[in-house]
């Protein structure tokens, strides 16, 4: 078994009671948020704040996306829960008392790291919970320009080659966790890697059709350098990280001339931030826009995406349809 650096409960309930968590009061007093202890008493107070059976360990993850891999790994062996709410902007969130209190009843913790979770690291200091790193033993691509420059892009997720060494890492962690469903977490996370690998599959196979002069992938953030690696997609972007959210008139100026120069047929933007940035980059080039991605949150049940596997495949159809030549804007 790998040596994580984290203290997981050793054996869980099987061998230990549950341990006694913090009350609400108490996560409260952490923060220092004193206008705030009503809240997390009633938050504390709730019935889904816990297991409902009290049988299950609890798994917080920083995001959606994590938190449904979580679910398909885990099954009904664990009780997975997410920090941010759907559409949230994960880069500049700010972690709130009741969030505390979610941390709490957690038996782990999983959050991406790469540096995605600015505030993770307050979080944690302030949750009595251990936690995993599920990017380790992703090779990093950094980013390339502005401020972040040489930092690494932290939206590894966005590969589906990537993502099943995140599917190894919940295997692992789940099985130290509770090792009574060890072999159900290794044959969940098998079949969820085969998934994996044909939505990967599809995505090559998909970009290979296209032509070569169309293989630009032109986004407001640069959240898919591992996807257009993977792909075989040039790489380009208004802002490197939407912990920025505006972008300055030379990015706009430099993305336009890039457009214009390779003569990319439709650029995109993420449903996180504001596309109005990408949709003048369009407009002054000539290229169309070509339609929403997800990166870093699922949608509704009833909306596009929601699960992971579907954010996947809905950005693979939205990018190659609109760069061969159907973008949302003729549709």
């Amino acid at each position: 078994m790998p040596n994580f650096q984290i203290r997981l409960r050793e054996r869980w309930r099987y061998v230990h009671p549950r341990p006694r968590r913090r009350s609400a009061r108490a996560i409260c007093s952490l923060v220092g948020v004193v206008l705030l202890a009503t809240g997390c008493a009633t938050a504390a107070a709730d019935p889904s704040s816990t297991d409902a059976a009290g049988e299950r360990p609890v798994v917080l993850t920083t995001f959606t996306v994590l938190a449904d891999i979580a679910r398909n790994v885990g099954g009904e062996h664990v009780e997975v829960r997410s920090i941010t709410k759907i559409g949230a902007e994960i880069h500049g969130y700010e972690p709130t008392p009741l969030d505390i209190a979610k941390a709490s009843e957690a038996d782990l913790i999983l959050d991406n790291g790469l540096g995605l979770e600015a505030w993770f690291k307050r979080f944690v200091e302030q949750a009595d919970a251990p936690h995993v790193v599920v990017s380790e033993g992703i090779d990093p691509i950094d980013i390339a320009g502005d401020t972040y420059a040489g930092k690494p892009n932290p939206h590894a997720w966005m590969s589906p080659r990537n993502a099943q060494i995140y599917v190894d890492r919940m295997v692992a962690a789940f099985s130290e966790l509770d090792p009574e469903h060890a072999e159900d977490f290794a044959a969940q996370g098998a079949a969820y890697r085969s998934e994996l690998q044909a939505v990967d599959d599809r995505l090559t196979e998909a970009v290979d059709a296209l032509p070569e002069s169309h293989r630009a992938l032109v986004t407001c953030e640069g959240a898919f350098s591992y996807l257009a690696r993977d792909a075989g997609l040039t790489e380009r972007y208004i802002w490197p990280v939407n912990a920025e959210q505006q972008a300055t008139p030379r990015q706009i100026a430099d993305t336009i001339e890039f457009v214009r120069e390779h003569q990319v047929p439709a650029v995109f933007c993420e449903s996180t931030v504001s596309d109005r940035p990408m949709r003048q980059v369009a407009e002054s080039s000539g290229a169309a826009f070509g339609g929403t991605l997800y990166v870093d949150s699922l949608s509704a049940p009833d909306g596009p995406v929601p699960t992971y596997l579907d954010l996947l495949a809905h950005d693979t159809d939205v990018i190659v349809s609109a760069l061969g030549g159907k973008s949302e804007e003729a549709s």
